[in-house]
């Protein structure tokens, strides 16, 4: 922590190597005391009588450009704001003064620190959750509490959770953000969150009560058996380009940010910047971020958005420093860790290149059982996934998170409504978003009047929803998918904040029993949380013959008998079956 309240006032520290000088700055409402920090090496400190608990407070720097006096700033290990990021045109241009446009980080005791195991393991069900869309239409949650963490801790939610068999919540991003600059223009807002300022500092809107309502929300889930994943991002920040916001980084330490040799910045991240995990400082904020929110909050673990960015310098390297750096961390080392492990710079797909003690999210599962289901996929293909992808992490444990739809791209609904993208909402001419995904759409784009296609549809999801529970490992299902959530065919719905609301009034509720289904007939067969691969599965045509390997590439399913489970698929039934030990019940 960069603020820290003593007995008779707080210490505040923040890290500046190259400014010339830099100011802390007080405030009382809006009005302005500033502090002469004293440099001490890479950092400048200064130490303030009679500042407690709940004051606010920013900084200034300056030295040669882009540092920015005019500018103020907010504290990168910030844990408090008091107030949510707006995007003004002012934040970028220099000389401007910002101190009406930023917000104040508030000086906050940290708690009593935590050290409780993770309540998650992996071979559950991860639920991938927004938080604000998630109850925000929620009929159950107090109106106060809608579109909040404290929301999740609501006994009808927790209720919800537990009878679909959820092991894990995994949270987008809790941390204030800031919406892109092209946004505001088209009255559009951010409702995904993967655009952070600093990576410490809750999102007043979604943790109005502060970090004891995380800590309490964490409580209460632990409480009931289903543990917390924190999504963050550690790729990049919010300041964008380098005609982005001036707001933390840009105006302390511009060289946080990855650089070509020419002085531009390197862009592996899409947004405009990325963090360079090469720089040890980046890296010991990094380590700071998790070790705050595992004892301050009692998280599980992490989902690191863009893993690839943490292990470049500036190439991929699965010996990077930062893993290392966890593996050492007695306190990380025990936790959940998650790498969606890809990024849009050079040699950024690296599914199955991270540590054996980490999981990743298995994009090559969601498309191949996918195809299968479009009919374009083979059986083959299929089995591999369901047997936990040994193709990719190897022969001995299942690491991938296995999920046939995400917040990014069709939801599970629309993969089976739609066979192209529908986001001309976003602005951008219908060119965002992934143009090749796979879907289809049953013979009637979007919505359909006709019987024959709903029941298709209506098949297709509970066939996608069948394979997910059937397969080894650990699976993640994403909030809404359950009962049908739609965003009208908009693959990218980041910038569609209402949009990604979950109609609770509205949902399907026959899917929803079926896959509490689902979950009941997972949780009887014990292999399929087992993340050790199987080698005693044996494979039956659908005629009860032995599977040959002639057979599979026009299989249109086949039977797996293996442990205490028989699966068996069918893509003309348009049905997955399992049945737990020696019976034979269906559940797609």
């Amino acid at each position: 922590m960069s603020a820290r309240p003593g007995a008779t006032g707080t210490v505040f520290a923040v890290r500046g190597p190259r400014a010339g000088a830099v100011w802390l700055c007080l405030f009382e409402g809006d009005v302005e005391h500033r502090v002469a920090m004293v440099r001490d090496g890479e950092w400048w400190r200064a130490e303030v009588a009679g500042v407690e608990a709940g004051a606010r407070y920013a900084f200034r720097a300056d030295g040669p450009a882009p540092f920015d006096s005019a500018k103020l700033l907010v504290d990168p290990e910030a844990v408090t704001l008091d107030r949510r990021f707006v995007y003004d045109p002012r934040l970028a241009e220099r000389g401007v003064d910002t101190a009406a446009l930023v917000p104040r980080a508030i000086v906050t005791a940290p708690l009593p620190p935590l050290d409780l195991p993770p309540v998650f393991r992996p071979g559950g069900l991860i639920y991938e959750v927004n938080v604000r869309a998630f109850s925000m239409r929620h009929p159950d949650v107090p109106a106060a509490q809608r579109g909040t963490i404290a929301a999740l801790a609501h006994p009808s939610v927790i209720a919800h959770l537990t009878r679909i068999g959820v092991g894990a919540v995994e949270l987008m991003p809790i941390v204030a953000w800031i919406d892109e600059r092209h946004l505001p223009p088209l009255g559009l807002t951010n409702g995904w969150g993967y655009n952070p300022v600093v990576p410490m500092a809750l999102d007043p809107r979604l943790a109005p009560g502060g970090i004891e309502e995380v800590r309490d929300t964490v409580a209460a889930l632990r409480a009931a058996g289903i543990g917390t994943i924190l999504d963050i991002v550690l790729n990049h920040t919010g300041e964008s380009d380098r005609s982005g916001a001036t707001l933390a980084f840009r105006g302390l330490d511009n060289h946080a940010y990855a650089h070509a040799p020419d002085g531009t910045l390197i862009n592996d991240a899409g947004t405009g910047n990325t963090l360079d995990f090469a720089d040890p400082a980046v890296r010991a904020l990094a380590l700071d971020t998790m070790r705050h929110f595992v004892t301050q909050t009692g998280v599980d673990g992490f989902r690191f958005d863009l893993a690839t960015v943490m292990a470049r310098g500036p190439g991929f390297d699965r010996a990077a420093p930062i893993f290392a750096e966890i593996a050492a961390d007695s306190l990380l080392a025990s936790r959940i860790l998650i790498a969606e492990p890809w990024d849009i710079g050079p040699g950024g797909y690296q599914l199955g290149a991270f540590p054996n003690d980490w999981l990743e999210w298995n994009d090559r599962y969601r498309d191949d059982v996918r195809r299968f289901w479009r009919g374009d996929g083979g059986a083959g293909a299929l089995a591999t996934r369901l047997m936990g992808s040994s193709d990719i992490f190897g022969p001995e444990r299942a690491r991938g998170v296995s999920f046939v739809a995400a917040h990014d791209g069709f939801t599970l609904a629309d993969a089976v409504a739609f066979a192209d993208r529908h986001n001309h909402g976003n602005g951008e001419d219908n060119r965002d978003g992934h143009a090749g995904e796979i879907a289809w759409n049953n013979g009637a784009e979007g919505e359909s009047g006709d019987a024959a296609v709903q029941a298709r549809r209506a098949a297709d999801r509970r066939a996608l929803l069948g394979t997910l529970y059937a397969t080894q490992g650990t699976i993640m299902l994403t909030a809404g998918d359950e009962f049908g959530r739609t965003q009208a065919g908009n693959n990218n719905a980041y910038a569609q904040d209402q949009l990604l609301w979950l109609d609770w009034e509205g949902r399907d509720r026959a899917l929803e029993d079926h896959v509490a289904d689902l979950a009941r007939r997972r949780a009887a067969c014990a292999s399929l949380a087992d993340t050790a691969i199987a080698h005693d599965a044996t494979w039956w045509r659908l005629d009860g013959q032995p599977m040959r390997d002639a057979d599979w590439d026009r299989a249109d399913g086949f039977v797996l008998r293996r442990g205490d489970a028989t699966i068996t698929v069918d893509r003309v039934a348009r049905r997955v079956d399992i049945a737990p030990e020696s019976g034979h019940s269906q559940i797609a």
